[in-house]
Formats: structure tokens, C-alpha cells, sequence
């Protein structure tokens, strides 16, 4: 959030809630709330894992709770994930690969992997 606030182009928003110790990631009630009550351009997601298969997978229930929520409150989907985490399913389902607009990773991603998203629809980026 530090990098993105002093970005003159760009509106920072972040949902209330409980943060999560370690992460700091907002979750519960008040985070859903936050984003049921907001429209965004674009959401930009972390993950715990994402294949083609089994979509987009969270290791919290509340964590995927509040990315459904991001997802359901934005145009634009960009799931963010080093390599590692594709060709990886997580305990919890936050949304199939079809939702994700575009996925960025690095160059190590799995070959079939980044190709079986690209069938489902999905630009993928490998930087």
C-alpha cells in the first residue's frame, strides 16, 4: 500500500476488517462489506494456488471469502502468483480460472500449465 499511495494517477481504497497476524490482510464482515459497497476498475489478487482445473485457491476461508468479494466487486480480474504457486490447489475455492482476466508470474512457470489457462480464456504474463 506504501509503494501505491504517492501514485498521482491512482485511487487507493482498502477494506476495513480484522488483519491477519503476519499478513496483515483484512478479513471478516467488515472487510466484505467495504467491498460489497465499492465498484473497482481492477482487482489485483494474490493467491495460494491456481491451476486451470481447480481455478483460484486460497489456504484461509476467510481470505477466499474476502477475494470473492474483490472479484464480485471489480471489472477486471489480475491474479498475481509466482510460479510456484500454478500447477497448485489450495484448501479453499475463491473462483475458476474463467474469472481471472489475466494472471501475472515469472518466467519458471509450468509451460502446460500457463497454456491449459490461456485455453480457459485467461492472458498470461510471464515477467
Amino acid at each position: 500500500m506504501n509503494a501505491l499511495t504517492a501514485a498521482p494517477m491512482l485511487t487507493l481504497l482498502v477494506p476495513g476488517g480484522k488483519p491477519r497476524p503476519g499478513e496483515l490482510a483484512m478479513t471478516g464482515p467488515l472487510a466484505l462489506a467495504s467491498l460489497a459497497a465499492l465498484r473497482f476498475d481492477t482487482a489485483v489478487l494474490g493467491c495460494c494456488g491456481l491451476t486451470a482445473a481447480d481455478g483460484l485457491t486460497a489456504y484461509d476461508l476467510d481470505d477466499a471469502a474476502v477475494k470473492r468479494a474483490a472479484i464480485a466487486s471489480s471489472r477486471r480480474v489480475i491474479a498475481v502468483a509466482e510460479s510456484t504457486k500454478l500447477s497448485r490447489t489450495a484448501l479453499a475455492f475463491v473462483a475458476p480460472a474463467s474469472a481471472l482476466h489475466a494472471v501475472v508470474t515469472d518466467e519458471s512457470a509450468d509451460a502446460a500449465e500457463t497454456a491449459a489457462l490461456t485455453d480457459a480464456g485467461v492472458i498470461v504474463r510471464k515477467v
